[in-house]
């Protein structure tokens, strides 16, 4: 998420709901930390190989054996709009190549977004906003060689873990870059990008968003599903976050190929569109396709969104304030109002315990089976996370959480990475890729 949304109630009234809210999920949190499910009730936990379930194993060691792979962080925008250095331990990100080493993270999906309120649904500014952005990562390679490498294929995720690189990845979040051009499509395939997102929160001709009136009824429309036959052709990974339902039904009927959903939670743990219903994951599943939980506490603790927009009344002429006084274009505007949201969030809203996104992760696998989970943390898109999981450096405290849960090493190897490589190779297959 990339934006808070305002509700306009009186400061003193939520204020003093706010208090009393807080108290009260203060202490249900507190007690679900208690209450996660037993070892016994993770499909993971249900295997009896005792030279695979290693109690105490360092969760470090297990996370450095395995391949990791996040599908989701739009820290790219800081780059562009701010001049940072992800070579260097960086303040004001989530992530960055230091902390990535630390917390043994091998691979990054860049998110390549074009906001449409200052660059467009499609157009020449909205092609330049992606195009600015597909360059900034392309460039850590050729400025790191040592460090970075541009990966476009599973092949080469695997070459760098074993070369002690890591591996730069470029994911499309919202269709307005390829302009309604179908050509766009295999133009940016070309400069890397092996995933592509049809909509944001706003809807585009072709395909409805989740976060939009429109979206409620509108699914793919014929040059939609020409899209999606075009990534299939092609070897780009078709991502259902942030899509309509209707959209996610278009998607998984017209895809040959496996379906992924890059950073959505369980709908029916945390009600919000952006997560899927049961249904759906098991129609993604159906597809081969892996679904990869979301950090954002919003779409983890149900409830949180509403304590949320409670204090997004309370902040709203701190966070006004804030992007009158930004210098630049209008992203560094939103840059601004949202880090007065994550300091205001941190002080005012509760942590969600890295227990509660597991149970997303446990939910998933009790549906489909281990095999179709994976991780996509939406790091520098959120304005808060869960406690212990504050950058990518903490992912070994997720690790831990995973094997408390009684997962076995070889299946946390395939929620950290492992099933997302599996699904690259699919997509790849028949490709030429």
């Amino acid at each position: 998420m990339k934006r808070a949304a305002e509700v306009c109630v009186t400061a003193s009234a939520a204020s003093a709901a706010l208090a009393l809210a807080l108290s009260l999920e203060g202490c249900r949190m507190s007690e679900n930390v208690h209450q996660t499910p037993t070892p016994a009730a993770s499909p993971g936990a249900a295997r009896d190989d005792a030279a695979d379930h290693a109690p105490g194993a360092d969760a470090l060691s297990v996370q450095r054996a395995a391949i990791s792979i996040d599908m989701h962080a739009d820290t790219v925008q800081f780059v562009v709009d701010e001049g940072a250095d992800l070579n260097e331990r960086l303040t004001t990100t989530h992530l960055d190549a230091v902390r990535m080493k630390e917390g043994s993270l091998d691979a990054q999906f860049f998110s390549i977004w074009v906001e449409p309120e200052h660059y467009g649904l499609k157009g020449e500014g909205a092609v330049a906003r992606a195009d600015e952005q597909v360059a900034a990562i392309r460039s850590l390679a050729q400025r790191r060689p040592e460090t970075w490498t541009l990966a476009t294929s599973a092949a080469d995720i695997r070459r760098a873990k074993e070369e002690g690189k890591l591996s730069a990845l470029l994911g499309l979040e919202g269709g307005y870059a390829i302009d309604e051009k179908l050509e766009n499509v295999e133009r940016f395939y070309r400069l890397g990008v092996r995933y592509m997102t049809p909509t944001w929160t706003a809807s585009t001709s072709w395909a409805g968003s989740s976060g939009d009136a429109a979206g409620q009824t509108r699914g793919l429309n014929e040059f939609g599903r020409e899209v999606i036959r075009e990534m299939n052709r092609l070897g780009m990974m078709v991502d259902v976050s942030h899509v309509s339902d209707e959209t996610f039904r278009d998607i998984v009927q017209t895809s040959t190929k496996p379906v992924i959903a890059t950073h959505s939670n369980a709908r029916a743990l945390a009600p919000v569109p952006r997560n899927l219903t049961d249904e759906q994951i098991r129609a993604l599943a159906q597809t081969g396709g892996v679904v990869c939980v979301v950090f954002y506490p919003a779409f983890v603790e149900p409830g949180w969104r509403e304590l949320k927009e409670r204090v997004d009344a309370e902040i709203a002429q701190l966070v006004r304030e804030a992007g009158r006084r930004a210098e630049g274009r209008g992203s560094a505007k939103r840059i601004a109002r949202d880090r007065v949201r994550e300091r205001e969030y941190s002080k005012r809203l509760p942590k969600v315990p890295i227990a509660r996104l597991v149970d997303h992760i446990d939910h998933i696998v009790r549906l489909v089976g281990v095999e179709h989970v994976g991780l996509g943390s939406d790091f520098d898109g959120i304005q808060a996370t869960p406690r212990d999981l504050s950058s990518v450096a903490d992912l070994p405290n997720l690790t831990a959480e995973l094997l408390r849960r009684g997962y076995s090493q070889s299946d946390v190897a395939k929620i950290l990475g492992g099933n997302i490589l599996r699904v690259m190779e699919e997509v790849e297959r028949g490709t030429g890729s």
